[in-house]
């Protein structure tokens, strides 16, 4: 019997971290560390799902109401997705998941399962549609984020279902541009830390927003999008000074990430890393979100030769990852004696579902 194969990337975000959620655009970058699901037709009509990485077996029938175990229970908040959507399924399937991407170190190990496993539910459904990869990704918010009224904006889900380096507009509709370039060099360093993807996301979003509320106080013409840092710096120094600080870091980000754009189609990769540290920086003393470990593997990249890097997902541990065409392995070693687990990686293709 012929087997099923699906599967999604992780992803790198470039520019733009802790901005989709503020409706600012972000750069980012799927890469080839996946998670896959492969799966035999069985004679009953469940789904019998094996994940050995994380030591979990679930049985769950796509037939009925799913009830959720937990808040995360993406498996089966994408059966009540589809569901909604009118898919049916008379088939049953023993599954086996695992992956390549390191888990709750913000590269997006979440929203890659659950994209790819909305594309294999749509595969053996008795539809079977071939979804468009946008509608694939919206999708996948509706399951991950909105489905249990979490922070969370779509810049993981278009990575996982478009793959590729994209440039991605987070305000309504939401819209997910390619940009026609190689990027070569990526090196991950996990920290092996452990982070709190939810918290930091809702606090940092919580401080944000109430530094915007209060500067519009003030300022009533302020558009977060669009006002120059220049026109607010005044006001924002009469703000209480942690808001202030995540208020401006934003800006500033948000500014990054329209330079980067130019410098990535010039295809200046020397810009390029100049542009990251400078971004990491206000990850860093901005919003909080590095760790003294952190700094250490950035360090030991830069001295082995990358380009530049920044840390990488909603911080306080997780990954970073360094820029260094023609130096990965060099980085790679360094970030392993500074303690974390490198990896070298390339940009990766979406998700995608095929017999085996």
């Amino acid at each position: 019997m012929r087997q099923l194969r699906a599967s999604a990337p992780g992803r790198v975000c470039l520019f733009g971290e802790h901005q989709d959620y503020l409706g600012l655009p972000v750069i980012a970058a799927a890469i080839d560390l996946r998670i896959a699901a492969l799966a035999e037709q069985s004679g009953e009509p469940l789904l019998d799902i094996d994940m050995p990485d994380v030591g979990e077996r679930i049985r769950l029938d796509p037939r009925s109401r799913q009830q959720y175990a937990n808040k995360r229970d993406y498996l089966r908040s994408c059966v009540s997705v589809l569901q909604r959507r009118g898919l049916t399924w008379s088939r049953g399937y023993r599954v086996e998941i695992r992956g390549e991407i390191p888990i709750n170190a913000g590269v997006s190990s979440s929203s890659a399962m659950v994209v790819m496993w909305l594309r294999f539910l749509m595969a053996i459904s008795d539809q079977r549609p071939v979804p468009a990869a946008d509608d694939l990704a919206r999708l996948g918010h509706e399951a991950e984020v909105l489905e249990f009224g979490e922070p969370g904006g779509m810049m993981d889900h278009f990575c996982a279902a478009l793959g590729g380096v994209l440039y991605i507009e987070t305000v309504p509709p939401f819209r997910a541009h390619p940009i026609g370039t190689g990027l070569d060099g990526i090196v991950l360093g996990n920290s092996l830390e452990p982070k709190a993807t939810i918290e930091t996301l809702a606090r940092t979003r919580a401080q944000v927003a109430e530094g915007v509320r209060l500067l519009t106080e003030r300022f009533p013409s302020f558009d977060l999008a669009s006002t120059p840092l220049a026109e607010v710096e005044t006001a924002l120094t009469e703000l209480p000074a942690t808001p202030a600080r995540r208020l401006r870091a934003n800006l500033v980000n948000r500014d990054l990430t329209v330079a980067a754009l130019g410098v990535l189609e010039r295809g200046d990769v020397r810009a390029l890393g100049e542009l990251l540290l400078e971004h990491h920086a206000q990850l860093r003393d901005g919003l909080d979100l590095s760790t003294p470990k952190i700094e250490r593997m950035l360090t030991a990249a830069m001295g082995a030769g990358a380009l530049g890097g920044k840390i990488n997902g909603s911080g306080g541990g997780g990954c970073m990852f360094a820029l260094a065409p023609g130096k990965e392995q060099e980085v790679a070693a360094a970030l392993q004696r500074a303690g974390g687990k490198s990896y070298v990686v390339k940009v990766a293709h979406g998700a995608c579902v095929k017999a085996v």
